[in-house]
């Protein structure tokens, strides 16, 4: 406790104990933890002292705030006046060390007690739980059971709670305590199945959990939001409206979590008609303008591609901070309006926001998706001016910027700056050089960071087939397209297949890039032909280029872009006839190439 609490004072009103208790629990059940153990100074400065009624509320209103230097003097204050052996004081004092993250005091305490109850018991299982350590909270599960103590409902929960993380439990053990819950006949019981409910969608069991759900005699909205939950972790948003409709059928009352699963499964299916709707019963509830839920109507509004409807949700807003301008701006930049996203980023620091990493880094991404130069350096400019902390994510974005306004060097200056790289950056830097045509820089780069212990995605190996194919390094492509499957497990996209086809193509091995092309899933097929049909028209291959053109007529033929190659393919061998055939049929099917422009 702080000082000030034990320092000598006159003039308190003398009022039984009972009836300080009542004003500890009182502030305790109301939340007002630091009130809780000021009231406890006056109590003392007043000449009296707690009791085992007492200490339990003082440790849990410690434990609420984490005050591990509060909790420790109230525990001195305790054996002083003779309750260190109380179970109650005792139990409560094993759940504030853990809470306060102090496991070891908390199984200090545990394993001095003389008596212990069930409580006890669950308050050592739960704080193994709450940090993590799963076996050893599975053991003294085991050693409660064989003392005789029957685990309850708390047990389970906190067993549940512990095991139900992929990264510290297993899906086996998981399976072993629901069997110990059919013994006990607890399956059924509420709060245990929304633990076992939160455990098989973590595993990504959602069949396993449906059944639980299903078996639930009394869900609560905790049971309805864990099921909402796990069809959005697992990408089923149809089951996640089927869900919610369910719920209101059942006259479940609705609060921000649902709504906030539920606008995230619109945002995934971006239909207007849906958002609306939501939006409609969002306002009728009340709960529009309660955080994050303004954020994520936002986000909905710029993914179903109406920002009149976003914008009108932020003006409407009362209070602006720095996540709803974030939405707002990183919805009009993602939708390809980079000059209004600035202009809102102004906005914002006109309004004494100042630009968090995310917001920085979204006005960045918009400056180079502007390909204006002029603003890439007034960005700069800014970030020097306003001494802005640029952290990884800002780092990547600027490097970004940089490779897409022509500036390498700078885009070189900021990576080799950065303290700590992530993937991001290692594959916005190797992207960079992939575009410039520096193939034997980007491998090297690859091979720099594999030192590092960083383990490449699809989109590193993305970037550098893309270097392979616009550096000419056909053998590098190659075992790259090959190693990437053996060494990772990473699956060839389109755009994988897409580059292997370039690598072949521009290299004049027509007849393997044809092979990888039949080769290859059917539904990547279409946009492989373009990159060979090209190379067809650079190595003269009239044969290969009709082959080409008979397949991409099939599965794209409003696409001007390839009759100009297969006019031009014909154009280079001489065929002028066959040449103006092709090009009266872009006359006569109304396609017209788009005109290239430039932005700088």
């Amino acid at each position: 406790m702080q000082a000030h609490r034990f320092s000598p004072s006159s003039g308190f009103i003398k009022r039984p104990l009972y009836l300080w208790n009542l004003m500890i629990r009182s502030s305790v059940n109301g939340g007002f933890f630091a009130e809780t153990l000021e009231t406890y100074s006056f109590m003392r400065h007043s000449g009296i002292h707690g009791n085992n009624f007492t200490f339990p509320l003082l440790l849990k209103a410690c434990a609420n705030l984490a005050s591990i230097g509060d909790g420790t003097m109230l525990h001195a204050h305790l054996i002083r006046v003779g309750f260190e052996t109380d179970i109650f004081v005792q139990t409560s004092l094993v759940d504030m060390y853990s809470k306060c993250f102090d496991l070891a005091s908390s199984r200090q305490v545990f394993d001095e007690m003389s008596m212990r109850s069930v409580i006890s018991w669950n308050s050592m299982i739960a704080a193994y739980s709450r940090a993590f350590r799963v076996n050893e909270g599975f053991k003294l599960f085991r050693e409660m059971w064989g003392f005789g103590f029957e685990p309850n409902s708390s047990t389970f929960v906190s067993l549940l709670s512990g095991f139900a993380n992929p990264v510290h439990g297993s899906l086996f053990q998981c399976l072993l305590i629901q069997g110990c819950l059919t013994k006990f006949r607890l399956q059924n019981d509420t709060p245990v199945a929304n633990s076992l409910m939160k455990m098989y969608v973590n595993f990504g069991q959602i069949d396993a959990a449906r059944s639980v759900f299903y078996a639930i005699g009394g869900k609560t909205v905790i049971s309805w939001t864990i099921m909402l939950g796990g069809y959005l972790k697992s990408g089923a948003v149809a089951e996640v409206f089927r869900i919610f409709s369910q719920m209101r059928l059942n006259n479940v009352v609705l609060d921000k979590v649902v709504f906030v699963d539920i606008i995230s499964s619109c945002i995934q299916l971006g239909n207007l008609l849906l958002a609306s709707s939501l939006h409609s019963l969002l306002l009728k509830i009340g709960l529009n303008s309660e955080d994050p839920i303004g954020c994520l109507l936002i986000s909905m509004y710029s993914k179903c591609g109406d920002h009149l409807s976003a914008r009108a949700v932020f003006d409407m807003l009362p209070e602006k901070g720095i996540f709803l301008w974030t939405s707002v701006i990183s919805g009009y930049a993602n939708a390809g309006y980079p000059g209004e996203a600035l202009h809102l980023f102004t906005m914002a620091t006109q309004n004494n926001i100042r630009p968090n990493g995310a917001m920085l880094a979204t006005a960045v991404s918009a400056c180079a998706d502007s390909g204006s130069l002029s603003m890439c350096k007034e960005m700069e400019a800014y970030i020097q001016l306003n001494g802005v902390a640029v952290d990884c994510q800002v780092s990547t974005s600027l490097i970004h910027m940089y490779c897409k306004c022509e500036s390498i060097k700078k885009a070189e200056g900021v990576f080799k700056s950065m303290i700590s790289r992530d993937l991001a950056a290692w594959s916005a830097m190797m992207n960079g050089y992939a575009v410039y045509g520096m193939g034997e820089e980007a491998i090297n780069l690859f091979h720099e960071m594999r030192r590092t212990g960083i383990k490449p995605d699809a989109s590193v190996y993305a970037s550098i087939l893309l270097a392979c194919s616009h550096s000419g390094l056909v053998e590098d492509g190659l075992n790259h397209f090959k190693n990437m499957q053996l060494d990772f497990g990473i699956e060839p996209t389109v755009e994988h297949y897409t580059c292997l086809v370039d690598i072949l193509s521009r290299a004049g091995h027509l007849e393997l890039a044809l092979n990888a092309i039949q080769e290859m899933p059917a539904q990547f097929q279409a946009q492989a032909w373009v990159p060979f049909l090209s190379a067809c028209r650079t190595y003269c291959d009239v044969e290969l280029g009709e082959v080409a053109n008979k397949n991409i007529s099939g599965s794209n033929p409003g696409n001007p872009v390839n009759h100009v190659l297969v006019a031009n393919l014909y154009t280079s061998v001489g065929k002028w006839k066959e040449a103006a055939v092709v090009r009266s049929l872009i006359g006569d099917k109304g396609l017209v190439k788009e005109p290239g422009c430039s932005q700088l």
